[in-house]
């Protein structure tokens, strides 16, 4: 199998859910992940991010389901620090990357919703859960890699004799993914995290956000790269991609019958502030249906052909996001066109980029 330099992620869910498309039916259904997991597959995506949510089924057992049903497809499995110990889940992680045959990924997430924290009794502040994550993200490390029995006591966690006999099928452990837009998440990640993961943000602000990142990695020594998150609209035109866009906008305008929250994280601040700035930024990133939703989540879309989203996505690349999440309105359609018109569009763009470079 040729290894691209580029990573591509796509998203499965326990059930077929969108902005565009209420939830319904039961909210865990084997035959949606099964099926979600195969599309994914054969559509190329290199890996699938499992969503973390204070209502949703364990995602850990998803995985495991989602790759008894595939061969290739790599697993990204969103876990909040404060709920499960730190050395508990580096030995739940270690087990899935072991039953997985080293498809794992743990992609850290603080909690950015004081509601959501709250279903499962978590109070600590915003500040305190960075802090927090950055010690849980030093044990996870520890547990995996440690030859010995270790002691640790800090702001939050001490473990006397800790030691794991399950590792990871990876070497030295699985890839740690995080991402968070203020200041106390750069501070608590950076760090401590091999990939970076930012939302689609214009090309300028990407690039400084970008370095502000790299520079506080490197003062701890640490090097890292980024994932980017962005929504594409595609059309065989220009015209029909944005008349597709209007319409989703318009569809999901109709069923919102509550304003907009006003967010509580940096991320979603940055993308409305760029929407104030103007609805399309650089080639074609739409900002419209983030300031409808909130920019709750990873909500900028990438509007055109599927020629124009490739080079906008490969705009990212040149800026360093080496792994690219790209997420669809209509989430099983959308990652089959993927496959078919972007995927591939994308690949040999990032290969003619190296091949100029000498990569």
């Amino acid at each position: 199998m040729t290894i691209m330099p580029v990573e591509m992620i796509g998203w499965i869910s326990p059930r077929i859910s969108s902005e565009l498309i209420p939830p319904s039916g039961p909210p865990f259904s084997p035959d949606v992940i099964a099926e979600t997991a195969r599309i994914h597959e054969e559509a190329g995506f290199d890996r699938v991010l499992i969503g973390y949510f204070s209502m949703a089924p364990d995602g850990f057992l998803v995985g495991a389901h989602a790759a008894a049903v595939t061969s290739r497809l790599q697993f990204l499995l969103a876990h909040r620090p404060g709920f499960v110990a730190p050395t508990v889940a580096a030995r739940k992680l270690a087990t899935l990357d072991q039953l997985t045959g080293g498809r794992t990924a743990v992609h850290i997430i603080s909690g950015s919703n004081d509601t959501d924290q709250a279903r499962d009794g978590d109070f600590a502040g915003h500040a305190a859960r960075h802090r927090r994550t950055h010690e849980y993200v030093t044990l996870l490390r520890r547990t995996w890699t440690e030859t010995e029995p270790f002691d640790h006591e800090g702001e939050f966690y001490k473990v006397i004799g800790a030691y794991a006999d399950i590792r990871c099928h990876q070497t030295p452990h699985i890839p740690i993914y995080g991402g968070g837009g203020s200041q106390d998440a750069v501070n608590a990640l950076a760090p401590v995290v091999d990939v970076y993961m930012l939302w689609g943000e214009p090309l300028t602000a990407t690039k400084a956000f970008m370095q502000d990142i790299r520079e506080v990695a490197a003062a701890a020594g640490h090097r890292l790269t980024f994932s980017l998150s962005t929504r594409p609209i595609l059309g065989r035109t220009e015209g029909e991609a944005w008349d597709r866009a209007r319409d989703i906008l318009a569809k999901v305008k109709a069923q919102r019958t509550e304003p907009a929250p006003t967010p509580q994280n940096m991320g979603s601040v940055r993308l409305l502030d760029a929407a104030a700035e103007k609805e399309v930024h650089d080639s074609c990133l739409w900002t419209a249906l983030a300031v409808l939703t909130g920019a709750r989540g990873n909500s900028t879309a990438l509007v055109g052909t599927p020629e124009t989203v490739a080079e906008a996505l490969a705009a990212y690349y040149d800026l360093g996001a080496t792994s690219l999440l790209i997420r669809g309105y209509d989430p099983l359609p959308d990652a089959v066109a993927y496959g078919r018109e972007l995927i591939p569009r994308v690949q040999a763009l990032v290969s003619e980029r190296d091949a100029a470079v000498g990569v």
